[in-house]
Parts: structure tokens; C-alpha cells; sequence
């Protein structure tokens, strides 16, 4: 896989000009756009066909977690979409997890297990009356949603190498949490670098802002595909 390829650029927008804008800069610069509940909430299904029409992969990333026959309803309703991978909670458990992955006409969209947020650390998952370390609890979730039909796993990049060995090579590992060395952290706790995070095992990495919020969004992604493919070599 090209290092471009692995490139999900984040999308957080309302303004279906300005996302249609940014995927136009940077088609053929990265591997795909990530559309998430900002965009989807102002835009609906009949933005993710604008975007899909430029010809790119794209996430939908709404992370449904509900009763496993609503969870099923919203997978056949994201399917009609177009989107190459979409995301539920693990945390909805092994029912609402096979509901998902059976929900299915063909083998898109990619049903991706979202684990832990990358925004919390072991102080909040006390708060929620979760069991920690983080570390722990994301395998946790990452086996039981493999276990139920899940095809991948969404994880920060501390627990990919983990991961990897544990699930094999067949489980797909979808990164947030990527921040160049160059760019802000903002408000993710958990994050690395995206060559270390594809030397860790990664598949995907979801890049938002070091590429959206940058002076030229294609110059940006083009130096981390760079760097990633520079580390590879």
C-alpha cells in the first residue's frame, strides 16, 4: 500500500462547500476523507454522495451504538451510501456487534469496532466505571468485537502493536490520535507519530487537523506521506 493510500483526512466541517473544497485539494493526495456526526449531521446522506462522487473511498464515522435491530437499520442505511467503512461502539456489546456485521447486503461497509476514545485517559474511564488500564480495556473490547463479526478495529496508536499481535493481520486497524512531529496535539491524550504509527501496525490513520488547518492541506499531506513512506524505507 502506497503511503498516501493509508490517509483518512478528517473532515469536520458543516459547510458543504468548504468540504468539497478541501476533498477536491486533496484528491489523489491521500486515501480517502473521514466524515463524522459535524458533517453528517448538517449534511446527511446527500452530502456523503457529493463527496463520493469525487471518486474517493470514504469512512463514515458515526459510531452507532444502539439496540442491535436500530444499530443493523442504520448499517443497511449507511451501506446505500457508498462509504468504504463505517464505525460502531463496541461497547454495544456481542448482540448489537452481530446485528451490525450481519446487517450487511455485501461485504461493505468495513464494520470497524470503535474501543476507547482517544480523548480519555485512565482518569476517565474511572469516571464512566470502566475497568483500566486503557490498555486492557481496548483489548478487551477489540477481542469480544472480533469475536462477533466485527472486521477491524478503531484504537489510538499506543495500542496498535498490542493489537496487531493479539488479533493477527487480517484485523483491520483504523488510527486516530496522528500527530506529526510539527503539529499542535490539541485535545488527544493518546497519540503518535504517523510513521511510528504505521511501523506499529496500522492500516489507516485518520488525520484531521495537521492537514485541514494547515496554510496548503496538500502540501501537508504530501510531507506526512513522505515521512511515512521515508520511515518505511
Amino acid at each position: 500500500m502506497h503511503a498516501a493510500d493509508r490517509i483518512f483526512c478528517a473532515i469536520d466541517t458543516m459547510d458543504m462547500k468548504i468540504a468539497l473544497s478541501l476533498a477536491e485539494s486533496l484528491k489523489g493526495g491521500v486515501g480517502g476523507f473521514k466524515l463524522g456526526k459535524e458533517f453528517f449531521t448538517a449534511n446527511g446522506p446527500a452530502g456523503v454522495a457529493e463527496i463520493t462522487a469525487l471518486g474517493m473511498p470514504v469512512f463514515l464515522d458515526l459510531k452507532f451504538h444502539d439496540i442491535p435491530n436500530t444499530v443493523a437499520g442504520a448499517i443497511r442505511a449507511a451501506e446505500q451510501t457508498g462509504c468504504l467503512m463505517t464505525t460502531i461502539h463496541a461497547s454495544g456489546g456481542p448482540a448489537m456487534i452481530r446485528a451490525a456485521a450481519e446487517a450487511r447486503i455485501s461485504d461493505k461497509p468495513i464494520i470497524l469496532a470503535v474501543t476507547v476514545l482517544t480523548s480519555l485517559g485512565e482518569d476517565d474511564l474511572r469516571a464512566v466505571g470502566q475497568s483500566g488500564p486503557v490498555a486492557d480495556q481496548v483489548l478487551r473490547l477489540a477481542k469480544m468485537a472480533r469475536e462477533n463479526g466485527a472486521d477491524g478495529i478503531v484504537a489510538s496508536p499506543q495500542e496498535v502493536a498490542r493489537l496487531r499481535s493479539a488479533l493477527g493481520a487480517e484485523c483491520a486497524l483504523v488510527v486516530p490520535g496522528i500527530r506529526p512531529a510539527w503539529a499542535a496535539t490539541g485535545d488527544q491524550k493518546r497519540i503518535m507519530t504517523p510513521a511510528d504509527a504505521v511501523a506499529a501496525g496500522a492500516d489507516y490513520l485518520v488525520i484531521g487537523r495537521p492537514i485541514t488547518q494547515a496554510d496548503n492541506p496538500a502540501d501537508a499531506a504530501a510531507r506526512i506521506a513522505a515521512e511515512i513512506e521515508q520511515a518505511a524505507g
